[in-house]
């Protein structure tokens, strides 16, 4: 593409080029977890804007750089408000603007909040499989019944194609009927029960998915999940920090996991030290550390959500985009140049010498060049 052109993607565009892709997303999560962890890449702290007097809403801006296949630069802005439901809209919104490594100029802004949930969902499987190897998972704990745990159940039931039944529990009773008829259109070989209480959901499954829009931890007691049990912290604010003090712990990165009031930050503030996080998922996916503490203990992967894993797969989409002329290019989107370019001095012959300097110990030269 011209370094002038803009592409637009909408989310028909994305959702069509991402469908069917759950393998080869994991892929390119673990490929840009791996390159976050071994430094290169540029990701600083996600920019939370807030509002006075409203606790529930929010905008978040993701900037980051990463190397790789599919490394590159670019933004997501996402926000979140959760009353969108009752107004019957989703609770997140985004775009994802991309950024050429030549020129600084964005190449592409596509809608974003498909591309953050397939991300999201990719980087939960890619745990659940990192932490649970050849186990044969066959039940699954659901708790929030929304867009983001009905895609982790897609990615999951990718890897894990022995799970037979989802167990579900959300505070809104319609919520939870209404992710039950989902999944069964989705997966239909799937038993749905939805269970009464989180405690029943606990202990009905090894396997927890907690993806809620929950401000403060509520859940202080896991003894109800079985032992070697696994825990996906996806909406980070579910789990008392005591419970997470008392887990084995995996993050994506721990900069980023330690801050905005999330349960590891609150069992940080709780414990004065980190030593609790074991370490970042990429060094299990890299082999440099085993999958479990001990086989007892209960993990819990607790993934912040990083930037990279929005452009690599912002990236992977604008690539597909431009091989199957998705989207809508505009060629007139940038000014033209507003200051001319200073004229270039005419180029010399190719044939002609260069002249010396003269030397100013000895008389001019009579030659001529």
């Amino acid at each position: 593409m011209h370094e002038s052109g803009f592409l637009v993607l909408t989310g028909a565009d994305v959702q069509s080029l991402l469908a069917g892709q759950e393998a080869a997303l994991m892929e390119i999560v673990r490929q840009a977890y791996e390159t976050q962890h071994r430094g290169e890449t540029s990701l600083p702290h996600s920019a939370f804007l807030r509002f006075p007097n409203d606790q529930a809403n929010r905008i978040i801006a993701l900037p980051a750089y990463l190397a790789g296949e599919f490394g590159g630069a670019g933004i997501k802005w996402i926000s979140s408000f959760p009353g969108n439901i009752d107004r019957g809209l989703e609770r997140a919104s985004a775009v994802v603007i991309l950024n050429s490594m030549t020129t600084g100029r964005p190449t592409v802004i596509m809608e974003g909040s498909i591309i953050s949930t397939k991300r999201t969902a990719a980087s939960a499987a890619l745990a659940a499989r990192a932490l649970n190897g050849k186990t044969m998972i066959e039940s699954v704990g659901v708790i929030g019944c929304g867009l983001i745990n009905l895609e982790i159940q897609r990615f999951l039931l990718s890897q894990f194609p022995s799970i037979s039944k989802l167990h579900l529990f959300d505070l809104r009773a319609d919520r939870a009927a209404r992710f039950k008829r989902a999944c069964r259109e989705r997966f239909p070989h799937v038993g749905v029960e939805v269970a009464p209480s989180v405690e029943r959901v606990l202990r009905s499954a090894p396997l927890i998915s907690l993806a809620t829009t929950a401000t403060r931890p509520y859940i202080t007691d896991l003894s109800g999940l079985s032992a070697g049990g696994t825990v996906l912290n996806i909406s980070l604010r579910d789990l008392a920090p005591e419970v997470i003090l008392g887990c084995d712990n995996i993050v994506d990165d721990i900069d980023h996991a330690c801050r905005a009031q999330t349960s590891v930050h609150l069992a940080e503030q709780l414990s004065g030290t980190r030593d609790f996080v074991r370490c970042a998922l990429a060094e299990i996916t890299s082999g440099r550390v085993p999958a479990r503490r001990d086989e007892g203990s209960v993990a819990v992967f607790s993934p912040f959500g990083l930037g990279v894993l929005d452009v690599a797969v912002g990236e992977f989409v604008y690539r597909r985009a431009i091989r199957e002329g998705k989207g809508k290019q505009i060629d007139s989107f940038f000014p033209g140049a507003r200051l001319s370019a200073p004229p270039r001095p005419p180029a010399r012959a190719a044939h002609a010498p260069r002249r010396k300097p003269p030397d100013p110990d000895r008389a001019p030269s009579t030659e001529v060049a």
